[in-house]
């Protein structure tokens, strides 16, 4: 017997549309799947076995990255913008006492900030974690009992992987290491800007000035773990793709600060952090490497012109390993000496030289690779 359908057959009209719609949805979906999707990615599982992601969680870890992008790099002038903006229209009054209690409330960010568990434990994070992957190991144990500065290392374009390591429990941090708190110190410019020093404050960060790491290694007890990324804007200039060189010869401010308090200090090393984006880089002494050196000098930091895999900032899909080492004991000295300097900051290179050899080959790298130290 044959199937009888209870549906009025299409006119012209109606059939037409369907096509249409139809027609529609298609180039949707293509364009949907050629601004975020380049191929099939995996992701490796605890078993071994690999996973393939699903279109929806591809999406929202592109979104989550591009979001965390978009906040380094633009969210301080559109904080500064709406404030101007808001100055000129007749909510006035809002950015006024904003600013006002900005003032009263200037030197927080130096007394330990406020940092939010909440958001730090937001889900975008793991999105970010996710996208990349990104790691962090454990070598050895840090006593909650006593004080730490990590140095970080390499500073990459965007320090994403001490972003993700320390000022998120994304890749928790707290687990590894019970009852030891991070915090990231960066440039203390970023607390002036109103607005955008509150998100600053509520990850964790702190500025990487001397009244703060005074605040955070004597005025708030034990178990504190303040991490500096040592190479700073000059090392941000040498990230390119397979090459490790770490800013550190002549850094030696953070072992004197190490000494005067009794912190120890502790190398860490974020395997895949110069392979995440494609940098311009300038040679020396043209006119692009002028700009750059005189940008850093006004403003303390450089601007890199990089590229990412796709749609100009999306970085590359690069696994990012970022691994502490074990602690390098360092005494209370007051009033260091300068060989005391000398002395420990050795120490501390040596440490970070051998945290890179024995880890390169578990983490992409050849047994051939060597870090740079200049």
């Amino acid at each position: 017997m044959k199937s009888l359908s209870l549906q009025p057959p299409l006119n012209r009209d109606q059939s037409t549309t369907m096509q249409g719609t139809s027609a529609l949805r298609t180039v949707a979906l293509v364009l949907y799947n050629h601004l975020f999707f380049v191929g099939v990615k995996t992701t490796e599982t605890v078993s071994g076995m690999k996973l393939v992601k699903t279109q929806r969680t591809e999406f929202l870890e592109n979104i989550s990255v591009l979001q965390w992008i978009w906040s380094f790099l633009l969210l301080g002038p559109v904080c500064i913008g709406l404030m101007v903006y808001l100055l000129l229209t007749s909510l006035w009054p809002l950015p006024v006492l904003y600013l006002l209690w900005q003032v009263t409330d200037w030197h927080t960010p130096e007394r330990g900030g406020r940092r939010s568990s909440f958001v730090r434990n937001w889900k975008v994070w793991n999105r970010v974690r996710d996208y990349f992957p990104m790691k962090l190991v454990k070598t050895a144990e840090l006593n909650p009992n006593e004080n730490y500065i990590l140095g970080c290392h390499p500073h990459g374009v965007l320090s994403i992987g001490a972003f993700a390591s320390f000022s998120t429990e994304a890749c928790g941090f707290m687990d590894l290491f019970p009852g030891v708190r991070s915090c990231l110190c960066i440039l203390g410019g970023l607390f002036k800007i109103p607005l955008y020093r509150e998100y600053a404050m509520a990850t964790g960060c702190c500025p990487v000035s001397k009244p703060s790491l005074k605040h955070l290694l004597s005025n708030s007890g034990q178990g504190n773990a303040v991490v500096i990324v040592i190479g700073g804007a000059a090392e941000s200039l040498l990230s390119l793709p397979g090459v490790n060189t770490v800013v550190m010869k002549q850094r030696k401010g953070f072992v004197r600060v190490a000494l005067e308090f009794g912190a120890n200090l502790v190398p860490v090393y974020s395997y895949g952090e110069n392979n995440i984006f494609r940098q311009v880089i300038f040679s020396e002494g043209s006119v692009g490497w002028r700009l750059q050196q005189l940008f850093k000098k006004i403003m303390s930091f450089s601007p890199c012109l990089f590229v990412g895999e796709r749609w100009f900032w999306m970085p590359y899909h690069c696994p990012v390993t970022t691994v502490v080492g074990s602690p390098i004991p360092v005494p209370k000295r007051p009033f260091p000496t300068q060989e005391e300097v000398d002395h420990y900051h050795g120490l501390y290179m040596e440490s970070l030289v051998k945290l890179f050899n024995e880890h390169k080959a578990s983490c992409g790298l050849s047994d051939s690779h060597e870090l740079q130290i200049v």
